[in-house]
């Protein structure tokens, strides 16, 4: 019995090939449009992008603009303050991501939710289901890098292990196990701004990742490599600073 536990990703049809397909397209973007000289605040960039985006998907009404000028709302605040620590935390998810997991959650929801409450589970089954997840992460795997952060995305969202901020939360791990395992090490794809624009099959996607069976995760792998091949658009290696 195999214990790898992406191997079913393998037997789907069209995951594999349009996950290939899309690390090829991130691959060439990062290499031909990285012959600029790349620099931390174009890395920085992203992250505030992505920052905006994901607050936007939680509900915050704040512009980029807005939250450039740091006049976001709350919630943009919350995901700009974790975006600013996020990728001190690639060496603590590769090798205890449940420490990184609780620290993301920590920095997100500072001043939310009472201080006891950072970091922890909502109860014994959320516990279980944040193991299960940090299990995906270091699992040994020959699935696609790209698809096991779809993967745990998707669980971690379903799963809703912490009392506030897990969408934030989400789309906070799925890039960084883009950075972790070597996909865009300087993280300058946008995968959240992706998520944004295309928020309808997005948020379609991820019901049917949590109640539509075997079918509903194959079409979120599906949309999720369309979903990367858009995040490799919105980088402001592309793009101009709006």
């Amino acid at each position: 019995m195999s214990t790898d536990p992406h191997a079913w990703l393998i037997s789907l049809e069209g995951v594999p090939s349009g996950f290939a397909g899309t690390r090829d397209g991130i691959d060439v973007m990062l290499r031909d449009r990285g012959l600029r000289r790349t620099s931390p605040e174009l890395t920085a960039e992203s992250l505030l992008r992505g920052a905006h985006a994901s607050a936007v998907l939680e509900g915050s009404s704040s512009t980029l603009a807005e939250v450039r000028a740091g006049e976001g709302d709350e919630i943009a605040a919350d995901a700009v303050r974790l975006s600013a620590e996020l990728l001190s935390l690639v060496p603590v998810l590769r090798r205890q991501p449940l420490q990184a997991f609780a620290r993301m959650h920590a920095v997100a929801a500072r001043g939310v939710l009472p201080d006891e409450m950072l970091g922890r589970p909502r109860d014994g089954e959320s516990a279980s289901s944040l193991r299960g997840i940090a299990e995906l992460v270091t699992a040994p795997t020959e699935a696609p890098a790209l698809a096991v952060a779809a993967v745990v995305h998707a669980e971690f969202v379903t799963a809703a292990p912490f009392g506030s901020h897990n969408g934030i939360v989400a789309r906070a791990a799925e890039r960084l196990l883009l950075v972790a395992k070597g996909v865009d090490e300087k993280s300058l794809i946008v995968p959240e701004a992706a998520h944004l624009a295309l928020r309808r099959e997005y948020e379609s996607n991820l019901r049917g990742w949590s109640n539509g069976g075997r079918a509903g995760m194959h079409a979120w792998l599906l949309y999720a490599t369309e979903a990367y091949a858009a995040a490799a658009e919105a980088s402001p290696l592309v793009r101009d600073a709006e």
